[in-house]
């Protein structure tokens, strides 16, 4: 079988998935590959992600390593059989290789957590927020303004299975006090944030200028958890890259700062409790009536 010359996101995890469960049982490559009866080069190429591995040979590695939870074991089956293909392949070639590796990571999320710190997060974005940001990035002409923003579009109907994900926001106050997109933009944009807090799979909450307490974290990122915590993946936005993180000891420093930005930050929005304005709803309601005035 010849190699991969092009590796996505998904392939590259489900590999280093299996060298972090080797190197957790104490096997070196060779004895490894002995458990199922290939050459130890062979598996680098596996753990590498350069080529994939049958679900029978998976099994046998698995309960080599020793590895006993049947969701964890379920979960990254689903992982190294996937073929990687879905709504998005059809914008293969039209935005970037990363763009679709979010795609794909979404699309196996059961919980997502994002901390975002200038702008709304991507998947509660309008289309026109969505342009304002686009527009100097896609300047140069190499990918199709309009197509960028209707894979953001598309990307957010993971939003729509209320009942299998839930999604937990939290919002430093200066990403809903930029004007950048224009005053109309903007009170659209926030409008459209008080609709979606209502969904029941939506939690939405700001992290105030008033914060008595320091954030954990400066950056954005993104804990994307497909129902197992130990096959998450933290997605960081860096000047001008994205980096990926799945080691465990950053899934649970990341998990932990989420938790720590969701007790510093106001309570969720809860059109219910909108009577008590020290919550994320009466906030955005401020906001939303400064921008009317």
């Amino acid at each position: 079988m010849a190699l991969r010359t092009q590796i996505s996101e998904r392939q590259r995890r489900f590999g280093a998935e299996l060298r972090r469960l080797r190197e957790a049982a104490g096997l070196a490559v060779k004895d490894a590959g002995a458990l199922i009866g290939i050459a130890g080069p062979q598996l680098s190429h596996i753990e590498a992600a350069r080529t994939a591995l049958d679900p029978e040979r998976l099994s046998v590695l698995l309960e080599g390593y020793g590895c006993t939870d049947e969701t964890y074991i379920a979960l990254l089956h689903a992982l190294g059989a996937s073929n990687g293909k879905g709504w998005w392949s059809t914008y293969k070639g039209r935005v970037p290789d990363l763009s679709l590796d979010l795609a794909e990571l979404e699309d196996r999320t059961v919980t997502l957590r994002n901390f975002e710190t200038l702008y709304v997060p991507g998947l509660l974005q309008l289309p026109e927020y969505a342009e304002a940001i686009y527009k100097d990035a896609y300047r140069n002409g190499h990918w199709d303004l309009a197509t960028a923003i209707q894979f953001r579009m598309d990307r957010q109907r993971i939003l729509e299975n209320e009942e299998q994900r839930q999604f937990r926001f939290v919002i430093h106050e200066a990403a809903l006090r930029m004007l950048f997109p224009g005053v109309e933009v903007m009170r659209a944009q926030l409008d459209h944030l008080l609709n979606m807090a209502e969904r029941p799979n939506v939690t939405i909450q700001v992290l105030p200028f008033t914060a008595t307490r320091k954030p954990p974290q400066s950056g954005p990122f993104v804990l994307c958890d497909p129902g197992c915590l130990d096959l998450a993946t933290i997605l960081l936005d860096v000047p001008g890259r994205a980096e990926h993180q799945s080691d465990p000891e950053s899934i649970a420093a990341y998990e932990w700062k989420f938790q720590q930005l969701s007790e510093i930050a106001l309570p969720a929005v809860d059109v219910a409790a909108s009577a008590n304005s020290r919550n994320s709803w009466g906030l955005l309601q401020h906001l939303l009536y400064t921008l009317q005035t």
